[in-house]
């Protein structure tokens, strides 16, 4: 269960030191690993070598600024992230300075996840070389990471315990497996860490080509290298196939554009820009999959917005 910390300005605890101002926090507990969103003007964290000594259990700190300018210094190794676009990791069991401020007006945003070392497959001497480094979060798989851990914190409300473990183990499969290109020992993780990584890689690119109409699965697995059976495979854990998946991200496409009051294009236009280019079977399938016709999800939309 996501929690909420308001207008507090100094805590200490045998974690960390920090002294904050205005800060708005909430923290969301995936399973193994535990996510915080922050939002403060300013944040100094120190973590002194007597604290490390009274800290209990070892944990890495994924720190990914979206906003502001942050400046991390571990293993005499000193950063500074360009926001939105790098991600770092820290040993909380060893002495660190973060510093994090906002950059002009308004307040600056991070997002930091706490993973215990034992749920890291990667040997601890090889990321000790990424310390403090900073790490691309908006290409690879570091981008298929930043996608996922911002999307949780943009609706926390939504996921239940069990689903939240499930994300939580997502993360960590992706985090090793963007560690482990930047090391480039991706030859080292598991079948699992593997198979996760590569189905984010397919999840995203067909978001990213919902519009094209050469988007199917053949064209999806060629663009990675795999067969169509291979394809089909890495899918049957998730109760669907890549067809459906097309189709159901497609559809939303459609649902949000004619819910869109600014958007006022036909609605056969909007189905054939999403690939339902025969107007009927669009209707057929836009009401199975939300019970109402594309004309009677409009109109209501409508209603409600007057």
């Amino acid at each position: 269960m996501p929690w909420s910390l308001r207008r507090r300005r100094r805590r200490t605890s045998a974690a960390a030191t920090w002294t904050i101002s205005w800060p708005t926090a909430q923290a969301i507990d995936l399973g193994r690993i535990r996510m915080t969103s922050l939002r403060y003007p300013s944040l100094d964290s120190i973590r002194p070598t007597k604290l490390v000594r009274r800290a209990e259990g070892d944990v890495y700190q994924l720190a990914l600024p979206l906003t502001g300018r942050s400046t991390l210094i571990q293993d005499r190794t000193e950063s500074t992230l360009e926001a939105a676009n790098h991600f770092t990791l820290l040993d909380t069991a060893r002495p660190h300075v973060a510093r994090h401020h906002t950059d002009g007006t308004g307040l600056a945003t991070t997002i930091t996840v706490q993973i215990p070392h034992a749920a890291l497959p990667l040997a601890p001497d090889r990321l000790r070389r990424l310390l403090a480094t900073p790490m691309p979060s908006h290409l690879g798989v570091g981008g298929l990471l930043a996608h996922h851990l911002r999307s949780i914190a943009a609706h926390p409300e939504q996921f239940e315990p069990a689903q939240a473990e499930i994300l939580g183990g997502v993360a960590v499969d992706l985090l090793t497996a963007a560690l482990a290109q930047y090391l480039d020992i991706e030859d080292t993780l598991s079948p699992e860490a593997r198979q996760t990584a590569l189905r984010a890689r397919v999840v995203d690119f067909i978001d990213r080509h919902l519009d094209s109409d050469e988007l199917s699965p053949r064209s999806v697995a060629a663009a990675h290298h795999i067969s169509p059976r291979s394809l089909h495979r890495l899918f049957e854990a998730e109760s669907t196939t890549v067809a459906e998946l097309i189709r159901a991200k497609r559809l939303e496409q459609c649902r949000r554009d004619l819910g869109n009051p600014l958007l006022r294009q036909p609605i056969q236009a909007i189905a054939a820009r999403w690939g339902f280019p025969d107007k009927a079977h669009f209707s057929r399938l836009f009401r199975a999959h939300y019970g109402r016709s594309p004309q009677e999800y409009r109109a209501g939309v409508a209603r409600q917005d007057r």
